[in-house]
């Protein structure tokens, strides 16, 4: 099964302020999204981790040796510091700033940040993204993947078709017309 997830910003206590996020202190916080995590994603998955992991490499370092047994893609986010995209580059199958992907031949670009277009997007291409927090309003076939915009859980590739398999294809929409 294929994963996306994003933000989850592991032993930054700050975050939880920021982002109003249910937690009392960054151990609870820590310790329900990586439960949540656990709970959906299993050995021989594919995880798409799309930036901002934590601030700190002894927690990155236990996040990759805790989820080894799965396939990790890692995008990297602005929070992710060079000791921690190092620890990736070791314990991840990819490491990027940007990845073009294809699932059931529905094309994706994956990436920490919202983008306006992308490859494809004139051609039902789908955008996944986090960095926002839930805080952008969805545009066109593109979905904010982050914890804050997903109850803490990452998403599957099933749960997003009903998001973005209503949209019509972007041509139709003429959303690039010049008015």
């Amino acid at each position: 099964m294929n994963w996306f997830t994003a933000d989850y910003h592991l032993s930054h206590k700050n975050i939880i302020g920021y982002c109003n996020r249910p937690f009392t202190n960054v151990e609870e916080m820590n310790a329900t999204i990586l439960n949540n995590l656990e709970h959906k994603v299993k050995q021989g998955d594919k995880l798409y981790f799309l930036g901002d992991l934590s601030f700190k490499k002894d927690t990155a370092l236990m996040f990759f040796k805790k989820f080894s047994d799965i396939e990790i893609h890692f995008v990297i986010g602005n929070h992710d510091h060079t000791d921690v995209i190092k620890l990736a580059e070791n314990y991840c199958d990819s490491v990027s700033r940007l990845e073009d992907i294809q699932i059931e031949d529905q094309p994706i670009t994956v990436c920490h940040y919202a983008m306006r277009v992308w490859n494809k997007s004139i051609f039902n291409a789908w955008q996944l993204h986090g960095h926002s927090h839930g805080t952008l309003v969805p545009f066109r076939n593109q979905y904010d993947i982050g914890i804050d915009n997903n109850n803490f859980y990452p998403v599957s590739y099933r749960e997003l078709l009903p998001f973005l398999n209503v949209k019509k294809n972007n041509i139709a929409n003429k959303t690039f017309e010049k008015k």
